[in-house]
């Protein structure tokens, strides 16, 4: 196995532990406003760890892409996400996701994770995993 090969497993181990993490957020129910902070900043990271780790298997499958936007039009093109606009959308949020000390602004980052982000990320760990079984030597 080559280390790109090796690289995107254990990055995807990684994006698996944070969106367990995430997941637990998710069926938690009602959050207060620490634990909604605490579910919009598990978001953040889960969603980088998922477009690297979509990056690092496209590399490993030989595309070249350098960028999230590149990542995810990519993945897209590929069949590898099937919501690329939803992950565009995610992309473009994250930025507005760094201002949730206003109240209004977490709420809405909270029912965006919930309704729509948390539903791609899992539709990209199910392919991936799908993947990881081939990978494997």
């Amino acid at each position: 196995m080559e280390p790109k090969d090796i690289r995107w497993l254990q990055r995807f181990a990684n994006f698996q532990k944070a969106l367990a993490q995430l997941t637990r957020f998710i069926e938690k129910g009602e959050l207060n406003e620490f634990e909604a902070q605490g579910l919009i900043q598990c978001f953040e990271y889960t969603f980088e760890l998922a477009w690297k780790t979509a990056k690092d298997y496209l590399e490993a499958e030989g595309y070249e892409v350098k960028t999230p936007r590149q990542t995810i039009q990519q993945s897209f093109q590929i069949d590898m996400i099937t919501e690329g606009h939803m992950w565009l959308d995610a992309l473009e949020k994250r930025n507005l996701m760094a201002h949730t000390y206003n109240e209004e602004t977490a709420e809405e980052a909270v029912a965006l994770i919930r309704d729509h982000y948390y539903e791609i990320l899992q539709q990209l760990a199910h392919y991936l995993s799908q993947q990881m079984t081939t990978a494997k030597p």
